[in-house]
């Protein structure tokens, strides 16, 4: 299992983003994308999850572009974004039961308690703090698993206990074979992590 990004171009807006950028990942590894703001970190993770055509370039997930199945490249990954992808309305039970029925799992209970949500399991989402909205964004990892993780600040709005219960969780994906692809400006010190620095030479990870 591997996923690997060739000679990748964005341009936003008329201006260039990044050019000739590649990476290659493969399975029980994680990248760590960093560099400043406006340097391309979520340009690049929306260009891997499919909701940005790169100008130039492409995407390879074990080895073929995956233009020739970009279905059966969706089901591989999941991605988790600045926005929550959580319904307001719905508690948080219900919107990981969304996303366990439609990647057919029955990981929600499971999801629940890794993510530490039970006691709050029933609450409209609408009503919860910032860092319990992204507790339960993140759950959908469990709710609905994917080899693939495409993280954008999977952190931001987590005090220190549950960044660290967010670590655990990603270093048991990797250590069961899956992958990660995560940008963030702070360190989780985590271990074995390869880094690719938007600010620095392209087309390259540096160890």
């Amino acid at each position: 299992m591997s996923l690997t990004a060739i000679n990748l171009r964005c341009i936003r807006q008329d201006r260039l983003i990044f050019t000739d950028l590649g990476f290659s990942l493969k399975a029980g590894e994680i990248l760590w994308v960093q560099g400043r703001n406006g340097a391309g970190k979520s340009s690049l993770l929306r260009m891997i999850a499919g909701l940005l055509k790169p100008v130039s370039g492409e995407i390879q997930w074990k080895g073929a572009s995956v233009k020739e199945d970009p279905d059966g490249y969706q089901d591989q990954f999941r991605y988790i974004g600045h926005q929550e992808a959580l319904k307001p309305v719905l508690s948080a039970r219900e919107n990981l039961q969304f996303w366990a029925d439609f990647s057919g799992s029955h990981n929600v209970s499971a999801a629940l308690k890794e993510f530490d949500l039970e006691k709050i399991a029933d609450s409209p989402v609408g009503i919860m703090s910032a860092g319990q909205k992204k507790r339960t964004n993140l759950a959908r990892l469990i709710s609905s698993p994917a080899p693939l993780w495409i993280l954008d600040e999977p952190i931001s709005s987590l005090d220190t206990h549950y960044i660290e219960l967010f670590k655990k969780q990603l270093e048991k994906h990797v250590a069961a074979g899956g992958m990660a692809l995560l940008a963030t400006h702070q360190d989780l010190n985590l271990p074995s992590v390869h880094k690719l620095d938007l600010d620095g030479p392209r087309g390259r990870n540096n160890e």
